[in-house]
């Protein structure tokens, strides 16, 4: 199983960021300045993980792949790692629906 990890970067903002069992990072957050919005950003990603829509996929200029996860308003609410093509993104994209919905937040 995944899990959420909620960490302060050297910004003292909070994130977050969400990892496949085997360890590898699938979505990160941007900075929040309390820890009550990095926690409402979590369950954000649990709800609208589950709705293919919400996930943007793009490509980037040096022709590698990703994804952003947005909320109902159009925000973005977390943004994946470079994949090489797009059956990598793809699978990202799988995972964060199958990891996010249940996966236990750890502070680190």
């Amino acid at each position: 199983m995944g899990k959420f990890e909620v960490y302060q970067d050297a910004k003292s903002e909070y994130r977050f960021r969400l990892k496949a069992s085997n360890g590898q990072k699938i979505l990160a957050s941007e900075g929040y300045s309390a820890k009550a919005g990095c926690m409402n950003g979590i369950e954000s990603v649990r709800t609208n993980s589950q709705d293919d829509s919400k996930f943007d996929r793009k490509v980037s200029s040096n022709g590698k792949h990703y994804f952003n996860l947005k909320a109902s308003n159009g925000q973005v609410i977390g943004t994946s790692e470079m994949y090489e093509g797009s059956s990598g993104m793809e699978n990202g994209i799988e995972s964060v629906k199958t990891n996010a919905p249940s996966a236990p937040v750890e502070e680190v």
